[in-house]
């Protein structure tokens, strides 16, 4: 699940291209040049013939367990506008990467000259489970076409104030580690066609416009929450990127696809007798197919959704507990709830997500402690040996031990005070938890640990 993002969490370092034989390995640098020979002498290998070898990239990609990719060029120049008003605004918050990085986002032959294509790749990352595989009702909705059944699961567990919520991306294993070893696997089959050429892979780890790629690669639009939509999937997937110095033909809007590649829904879909979403409209992926619909805007906790398509980070509870290193605003913390690592309403209500998809990798399966049942206290129980151990491999250890007691902190405080929260025994047993940790507490964690404790007192 943030801000130019398949999902809110995304650090400073950038994937690497493999060494290729015969070429030079990348540097790690965000100025690397390509890596390999010249996309044109690649092409040659196979006769120049570019359409036929996007449709075995495409059989390729499948193989490597991603849902969808699809190819763009590389001219941006219509979104810098958008990318430095948001900018200009503050709304990125304390990442200050993305203002370093400024309209080389938009910019793809600056991050890494030599560029030419961009192959954007779809990885489904719904996690297998009860909720939302059970046959003939995950995905059908309720009788008055309401969410999915794993929606509806979802928005439950938000209601009971002592349950630990994670958002459904980070449940897993660290997206940034699977696709880049994926994407890194399809530059390999296509390398193995063609011979030896310049490329790089990331995924949410540089300064990349990965939706606005997205987009133009055919892949969806942008929703008005922000994230990438996809009639034939909803909004919950990853993105990853392969530049590559080859001109390899582009997508239009609506064209990406898998060829026999339907993977796996999250159940049958309510209007198609197929399963199958309706066919496109002549408009066209990039139109756009939120129309009047305002439910992520409605949804938001904190109306971080300013306007449609307009997101403040400073507002949204992935950034406040996933980005901001700092003290969270406590006008903000009884919104969070029990969110204790990013956020999904704005998904949970979005009409398109009744054809959400299961992801088709284990790796996305929610480890223990980090899904359902899970309860606030069991993880303040957790200390930092513990902690590092449960997330080992998972996104969730970027942010370190303090910054996951301070979210705990709040989501207890939370849990105290909801008028709906427990019997008094279980109220006294988080009270004595929070003093308990609170000697033993840096100072960002203490702050937070004695406004949980405050809550006790607040209104409900």
């Amino acid at each position: 699940m943030g801000i130019e993002r398949s999902n809110p969490v995304g650090g400073p370092g950038a994937g690497l291209g493999a060494g290729l034989p015969g070429a030079r390995r990348l540097l790690a640098g965000g100025d690397a040049a390509l890596a390999g020979v010249g996309g044109d002498a690649a092409l040659a290998g196979v006769g120049g013939d570019a359409i036929g070898l996007k449709e075995r990239l495409r059989a390729w990609a499948h193989e490597c367990g991603f849902s969808q990719i699809g190819i763009s060029g590389i001219d941006l120049a219509s979104a810098e506008p958008g990318l430095a008003a948001w900018l200009q605004a503050g709304f990125h918050g304390e990442m200050g990467y993305m203002a370093r990085h400024g309209l080389k986002r938009a910019r793809p032959a600056q991050l890494v000259p030599g560029t030419v294509s961009v192959i954007s790749a779809r990885m489904d990352y719904l996690p297998r489970g009860p909720a939302a595989d059970a046959p003939g009702d995950a995905s059908s909705g309720d009788a008055a076409g309401g969410p999915p059944r794993w929606a509806r699961h979802e928005m439950a567990r938000l209601a009971r104030p002592e349950e630990a919520v994670v958002s459904l991306y980070a449940r897993g294993r660290d997206y940034h580690k699977v696709l880049r070893q994926r994407l890194q696997q399809l530059a390999d089959r296509l390398a193995a066609q063609v011979g030896p050429f310049g490329h790089r892979v990331f995924t949410d780890s540089a300064p990349v416009l990965e939706v606005e790629l997205a987009v133009r690669a055919g892949l969806g639009w942008r929703g008005k929450h922000t994230l990438a939509l996809s009639r034939d999937a909803g909004s919950l997937f990853f993105l990853g990127e392969i530049f590559v110095d080859l001109a390899l033909p582009a997508d239009l809007p609506g064209e990406a696809h898998l060829p026999s590649a339907p993977g796996l829904l999250a159940g049958p879909r309510s209007d198609s007798p197929t399963g199958r979403p309706p066919p496109l409209s002549p408009v066209g992926l990039s139109a756009g197919h939120c129309g009047t619909c305002s439910a992520c805007l409605t949804a938001c906790p904190t109306g971080a959704i300013v306007a449609p398509y307009r997101l403040d980070a400073r507002r949204c509870i992935s950034y406040l507990t996933i980005e901001l290193h700092g003290s969270i605003p406590p006008a903000l913390r009884p919104a969070i709830g029990n969110r204790i690592y990013g956020c999904d309403d704005c998904q949970l209500v979005c009409p398109w997500n009744k054809y959400a998809r299961l992801s088709a990798l284990p790796d996305f399966d929610a480890r223990a402690g980090l899904g359902d049942g899970t309860t606030l206290l069991a993880l303040w129980a957790w200390d930092e040996p513990e902690f590092l151990r449960r997330t080992e491999g998972s996104a969730i250890r970027r942010i370190g031990y303090a910054r996951w007691r301070r979210n705990v902190a709040v989501a207890l405080g939370n849990a105290v005070r909801a008028s709906a929260a427990a019997t008094a025994a279980e109220r006294a047993a988080i009270m004595a938890a929070l003093a308990a940790g609170r000697d033993a507490a840096d100072d960002l964690v203490r702050e937070h640990i004695d406004w949980a404790l405050a809550q006790a007192d607040a209104p409900r």
